[in-house]
């Protein structure tokens, strides 16, 4: 049953009102430089913003040996965050609605260098629409937004009248497993909204994704006796003309995959990072290439890791050079399946209603080629999982900005998505 009107307008108000202390909010998660393993200060900050509100706090670390025995767990490497999860829990007097959980993750990507930054990257400046800073849009406006939609009830004296869990999670952009430590901890909901930048639209598909290192080893030798040596950068590209060709050969296989075949290049190969040699005139002994690529939602992580590993195997037995130092390939981050939101459940039709509302349109969905903690909920926990958030730009680039008015129209449909999902009560 939609909302009552009058509630509706009181509920808009009230985020309204309450717009300037998100914003405020926001800026101060900006200011953390929360990078992979630098996440322990904003956690704590996040812990004592839940507290504040009244939840009922959990803090806890992950646990790697549950982590590596479940499917979707993603791999461990000495970068791996040790920072905690913080989850918040309101828990209503009456059990009347349906459950929630409101996630949000407070790792973000490396800026890059500085000087390439209109601003400083976590001195977050705002010029006219636009909230600027290392991850403002991905996703720490977002996570203020899980409070603002909290806080906009009570102001106005209503509560959710459901359990309503506020999760906090790292290691969102590099192995996911925070998302999934909160499921092995025993958190549940009947639906789950994570409020990523998504353009006010609901993500109805989502990749995949696979972390790995390729190392080639080469035969060092002076420059001027280089044809008696093997250059181990040189075959590393070698390599990669072979990884390009297992991305054309998934890119070819889309046809038959509902969200993904009308998309021109749904699966992508990042060389993201090469490093190699030891001195500019010897001939380099050793190269490694970090890649990263997406998978078909149905496709397990293992098996396109096999077949990858299958792939370079296969290329290196007919290079002269790599057929008798076959490169070692090692799977490193992300190893996660993506996932496809089912139509037809009632929170979609909840969040449809609500984003209307907030925004006068309907909602759209698309597809999304990049890795999301929605999949823990739709593939483990069995639930609607929506990945729904505001307008933004540069995302994981130079001068990442979040729209402040789309912000606030995606606020005003969250705060409705929970008063009819959960339904309210007066505060006691």
């Amino acid at each position: 049953m939609a909302l009552d009107p009058a509630l509706r307008d009181r509920i808009v108000a009230s985020v309204d009102e309450g717009f300037p202390e998100q914003l405020a909010l926001t800026q101060d998660l900006i200011r953390f430089r929360s990078t992979r393993g630098e996440e322990q200060a904003i956690q704590d900050f996040v812990f004592r913003a839940f507290r504040d509100r009244g939840l009922a706090m959990d803090r806890f670390l992950m646990d790697r040996a549950a982590i590596e025995a479940h499917p979707g767990g993603s791999k461990f490497t000495p970068d791996h965050s040790e920072a905690p999860i913080v989850v918040g829990i309101h828990r209503p007097r009456q059990e009347t609605g349906r459950s929630l959980i409101l996630q949000a993750h407070v790792d973000v990507v490396p800026a890059g260098p500085e000087d390439m930054w209109t601003h400083p990257p976590f001195e977050p400046v705002v010029e006219g629409d636009w909230l600027y800073g290392r991850g403002g849009a991905d996703m720490k406006a977002g996570h203020a937004a899980n409070l603002a939609c909290l806080d906009a009830l009570r102001r106005i004296g209503l509560q959710p009248a459901a359990t309503v869990t506020v999760q906090s999670v790292v290691e969102e952009e590099s192995t996911g497993n925070g998302a999934l430590m909160t499921h092995l901890r025993g958190y549940k909901a009947d639906a789950v909204l994570i409020p990523e930048p998504e353009d006010e639209k609901l993500v109805r598909a989502n990749t995949g994704v696979l972390w790995f290192e390729v190392e080639v080893r080469g035969m060092p030798v002076h420059v001027r006796e280089m044809g008696a040596g093997q250059n181990a950068i040189d075959a590393a590209y070698r390599v990669v003309g072979a990884l390009r060709e297992i991305e054309a050969r998934w890119n070819a296989d889309k046809a038959g995959r509902s969200h993904f075949e009308t998309e021109e290049h749904p699966i992508n190969l990042n060389i993201g990072k090469i490093e190699g040699g030891d001195w500019a005139s010897s001939v380099p002994a050793w190269c490694r290439l970090s890649c990263r690529i997406s998978i078909y939602p149905g496709i397990s992580a293992a098996a396109a890791a096999r077949e990858i590993e299958d792939a370079v195997r296969a290329f290196s037995r007919g290079d002269p050079f790599l057929a008798n130092n076959p490169p070692r390939v090692t799977f490193n981050g992300f190893f996660a399946e993506g996932y496809v939101l089912e139509e037809g459940s009632d929170a979609e039709r909840v969040l449809g209603e609500a984003h209307k509302a907030a925004t006068g349109r309907e909602l759209e969905s698309f597809m999304t080629a990049g890795y999301l903690d929605t999949r823990v909920h739709a593939l483990y926990d069995r639930i609607p999982a929506l990945c729904y958030g505001p307008a933004s730009r540069n995302i994981h680039g130079f001068d990442e900005a979040v729209s402040l008015s789309s912000l606030k129209r995606i606020t005003t449909a969250m705060a409705l998505f929970v008063a009819e999902w959960c339904g309210v009560e007066p505060i006691a």
